[in-house]
């Protein structure tokens, strides 16, 4: 039977399309993040917990993600506010972790993040994948892509500090890449609330000035 509105049938399978991806994203890296959590924790890697923080605060981004694909312009945009302040505790709470192996140093496992960097970045190589056909259809699924983007650089600048590590034997290639993806962190939490405020913004009714 044909819908009977072009437009809202349209919507509708875009809709169940952003949350078929985004129900294989947010398993993909909920089970990263406990994968790579125990492997950072295991190899002492500062980096590698960077990375553990990562998949861990966009599995939540994907889960809120989901809440948002069938609501209004404005509800999108304060989600997306929201996981673009998830990305800055992820930034703030690797800060505080370089901070403490600058005071309590030790040498990293090598061998163990350079494996699980590569574990990571096929798993997240699968999530840009499918969430690059969504980068441009509305705020929601551009913060999401965000997310995904920040892990290919996240996976593949630990596997360049396990390989600093190695060559070097000490760990401040580790607390290097680890401070790198700090402001990788940072820069795209401000774009991610940024992008938001503008779009509130735009979705809010402008004032009614009382006639005299």
């Amino acid at each position: 039977m044909p819908c009977a509105c072009d437009n809202h049938c349209a919507s509708a399978a875009l809709q169940a399309r952003q949350r078929a991806t985004l129900r294989i994203v947010l398993g993909v890296n909920a089970v990263m993040f406990l994968v790579i959590a125990v492997a950072a924790l295991y190899s002492d890697s500062t980096a590698l917990l960077a990375d553990s923080l990562d998949n861990l605060g966009d599995a939540l981004t994907y889960g809120l993600s989901l809440y948002a694909v069938s609501r209004d312009t404005a509800t999108k945009a304060r989600v997306a506010l929201f996981k673009g302040g998830l990305i800055l505790l992820a930034a703030l709470a690797v800060a505080a972790q370089i901070v403490h192996r600058l005071l309590v140093p030790d040498l990293p496992v090598f061998e163990i993040m350079g494996a699980f960097s590569l574990l990571g970045l096929a798993a997240n190589g699968l999530c840009f994948w499918l969430l690059w056909r969504h980068r441009h259809e509305d705020v929601n699924m551009a913060s999401v892509w965000e997310c995904s983007r920040n892990d290919i650089a996240a996976n593949v600048s630990v596997f360049a500090a396990a390989a600093g590590v190695a060559l070097t034997g000490a760990a401040w290639p580790d607390l290097l890449v680890a401070g790198a993806l700090v402001i990788l962190l940072l820069r795209s939490a401000l774009r991610v609330m940024g992008s938001a405020r503008a779009e509130l913004r735009r979705a809010s009714p402008p004032a009614v000035t009382p006639s005299p």
